[in-house]
């Protein structure tokens, strides 16, 4: 008698779709199945150790290079592989969520790279997670088009060679997606985005001349990387497709997998593009892991803390430096600055300092960055075309000058800033703001003049926090308490409320966004992830 099939993956609780049908066929729900049964219990082992690292840093407050992984690290002669012919030359990325008008503006950027988000810039309801792979899927195939409804304007790609190479970030290995399940355990929301995509456009992407290319978000250990390893490897033979033909740029946004750039070269070196480098989740991992720390790793206000900042710059320049010496790109951060239709000279200003940004970038190595807007290509372009001129990337200065000792990272208090009340003012607007969109299903939330994403909110959510439990005294003499934070709450949203007048304001989910933002602000339990309690409240 044969064993019964494996059971695919189910949809549960989830609206019909148009055209899902496409997305969700069964044998694409069979192969996610398969990723979960396969790789899941590697998953959960791995986010448990990564509370039993948290406890550890807890109780000495310091991090080290790994002992066990130095022989990887003095060997000199391994190299990832080389890259494929598309992702040879990223001095300039633009970065945005799935939807249909952001799909085919990002490729027709003039880009070099579009970093298609299925995680912090993109809500995951069930519409964005499977009308996001459509669209992907529309796009290789050109049969994607778009009528803006409010304007009549109509948008089409480009000849396929004037397109951006497609970079896609599934989520994190930390969420889940409840809509599939398997044997009623709902699948990781990272091997459901990996593995629709992968499934759907993997030989489609190969017969354009390019390939199933992936950004890995959150990774926290070279251990990490090593499961994303061996979910390519059985992938690539799942469907028949050469060893090495997925290519991974991982983002170095935690401070653990800062000290682990090179075991993560090495873990995915058949299937490594490079590291990036992206700071709000970096600064934000600081705080989560040294949040008892006390007064020396207190972060001043998010905006003054600068890619200038000593323990920044330690982070960037050991990232320059580990990725050519392993033959990998590197990869700078967000200009995330939205350019104003009404106002030339904020977007003077803010265009010198996103010059100045990407020409200190391409200076110190970097072969390529991101933008969060169309309008700041050309200006990021400029400033790497200054440095490579015809050159595909940089990967030949080996930045040997750097030498970044373990401590130097955490130099956290080598920063000259301190906490204001205009800072705690304004992690309270962009956190309200941001986690109002993102309830309403939108993942890059326009505030201020700036593209935020679920980063945003969760440094500004965590240095609240933080300067509650440090006992923080701002410049205006005010110790930032639970109250003081609850009264800036509260004015913040009389204030969104006289800005929007009573009816857009009850329309929106403003009352439960200041309600989610201080729980998880105020809340002696500090919440791994703002994503997990705010998924529970988002619906669809």
């Amino acid at each position: 008698m044969s064993a019964p099939a494996p059971s695919p993956a189910a949809i549960v609780d989830a609206e019909p779709l148009p055209r899902q049908e496409e997305v969700l066929t069964d044998a694409a729900l069979a192969f996610v199945a398969e990723l979960h049964r396969r790789f899941t219990p590697r998953r959960d082992e791995l986010l448990a150790r990564r509370a039993e690292r948290r406890a550890e840093i807890a109780r000495t407050c310091t991090l080290d290079f790994l002992p066990e992984t130095a022989a990887i690290r003095a060997d000199d002669t391994w190299r990832v592989a080389p890259a494929p012919a598309a992702l040879d030359d990223r001095r300039v990325e633009i970065t945005g969520p799935t939807d249909r008008k952001m799909t085919i503006n990002a490729l027709n950027s003039g880009a070099k790279v579009w970093l298609a988000d299925f995680e912090d810039a993109s809500a995951p309801t069930w519409e964005n997670v499977v009308l996001g792979q459509l669209n992907l899927i529309d796009a290789y195939t050109r049969s994607i088009d778009f009528t803006d409804p409010a304007t009549g304007k109509s948008y089409a790609l480009r000849p396929n060679e004037e397109l951006a190479t497609v970079v896609m970030r599934p989520r994190g290995w930390h969420l889940n997606e409840r809509h599939l399940q398997v044997g009623g355990e709902q699948v990781p929301g990272a091997l459901v985005d990996f593995g629709l995509y992968f499934f759907h456009n993997a030989q489609r992407l190969l017969d354009l001349g390019k390939g199933p290319y992936f950004y890995l978000p959150k990774t926290e250990s070279h251990l990490e990387a090593r499961l994303w390893n061996d979910v390519f490897v059985f992938a690539q033979d799942h469907v028949g497709i050469p060893q090495g033909t997925i290519r991974a740029t991982v983002l170095i946004e935690t401070i653990t997998a800062a000290y682990e750039m090179e075991e993560i070269l090495y873990e995915l070196r058949d299937h490594a593009s490079g590291l990036n480098a992206g700071r709000w989740d970096y600064l934000f991992s600081i705080v989560k892991n040294f949040r008892d720390g006390g007064a020396k790793f207190v972060l001043p206000d998010r905006n003054a803390v600068t890619m200038t900042a000593p323990f920044m710059r330690a982070y960037t320049e050991l990232l320059v430096r580990t990725c050519h010496k392993r033959g990998a790109h590197a990869i700078g951060g967000m200009a995330a600055f939205i350019p104003s239709r009404r106002d030339p000279e904020v977007n003077k200003v803010a265009f010198e300092k996103v010059r100045a940004d990407k020409d200190r970038e391409a200076n110190d190595g970097f072969d390529g960055s991101w933008v969060a807007h169309p309008d700041l290509v050309p200006i990021a372009m400029e400033s790497f075309d200054k440095v490579l001129g015809d050159k595909p990337n940089q990967k030949d200065r080996l930045r040997e000058d750097v030498d970044v000792k373990a401590a130097d990272l955490i130099a956290i208090d080598s920063l000259d800033a301190k906490p204001t009340y205009a800072g705690l003012v304004n992690a309270v607007q962009v956190g309200i703001r941001y986690i109002e969109a993102w309830l309403r299903g939108l993942g890059a939330v326009a505030i201020f003049n700036l593209m935020e994403d679920a980063a945003t909110a969760e440094i500004s959510r965590s240095q609240i926090w933080q300067w509650i439990n440090a006992g923080v005294v701002l410049d205006n003499g005010e110790r930032v308490t639970a109250e003081l934070a609850r009264e800036v709450a509260a004015q913040e949203l009389r204030n969104i409320k006289a800005e929007l007048g009573e009816e857009a304001f009850t329309a929106g989910k403003w009352q439960q966004a200041h309600d989610l933002l201080l729980k998880v602000a105020l809340d002696e339990d500090y919440a791994d992830f703002l994503t997990l309690p705010a998924y529970e409240q988002l619906q669809g």
